[in-house]
C-alpha cells in the first residue's frame, strides 16, 4: 500500500513539474462552463466543458492591447494512473491583447486535465503555464 501511496506522489510531483514555468505555476481548478480563477494579466484562465459529445478545453488571458499575446490550451489523457500524460488536443493563439484557445472536442473515459501555457509571445521567461486537477 505505502507503495502504491508513493507512486502516486510521484506522478501528482511530476504532474506540477511538468506546468511549471519559470516561476511555479498556480494549479486551478475548472467546473463545466466556468472560468476558475480571476483575472491576472498574462496568466491563463482554464474552463472546461464535458458532456456525452465530449471534452472542450478552454484557454483565456488577459493582456496589455500593444502586447504580441499567445495563449496554448491542451487537453491530455492519462490512460492509468502512473502512465504519461498524452496530449490528445491543442490549440494555439497568437494576436495582440487578450487571447483564448479552444480544444477541438474530445470522446474519452480516460483521465483528463486540460494546461494551458500563456503570456508575452516574445518572451518565454514571462510566459506561465498552469493545468487543472485531473478529472
Amino acid at each position: 500500500m505505502r507503495t502504491r501511496i508513493a507512486a502516486v506522489m510521484m506522478t501528482v510531483a511530476g504532474i506540477a513539474g511538468l506546468s511549471a514555468a519559470p516561476a511555479m505555476a498556480t494549479t486551478a481548478t475548472a467546473e463545466p462552463g466556468t472560468t476558475a480563477c480571476t483575472t491576472v494579466l498574462n496568466r491563463p484562465c482554464l474552463s472546461h466543458e464535458s458532456n456525452s459529445g465530449g471534452v472542450v478545453g478552454v484557454a483565456r488571458v488577459t493582456a496589455d492591447p500593444s502586447q504580441l499575446t499567445v495563449v496554448r490550451v491542451e487537453l491530455r489523457t492519462q490512460a492509468a494512473w502512473g502512465s504519461p500524460w498524452e496530449t490528445v488536443a491543442s490549440a494555439t493563439t497568437v494576436r495582440y491583447g487578450s487571447a483564448e484557445a479552444t480544444t477541438q472536442r474530445v470522446v474519452t473515459d480516460k483521465l483528463r486535465i486540460v494546461c494551458a501555457t500563456a503570456g508575452p509571445a516574445l518572451d518565454a521567461a514571462q510566459q506561465v503555464t498552469t493545468c487543472t486537477n485531473p478529472f
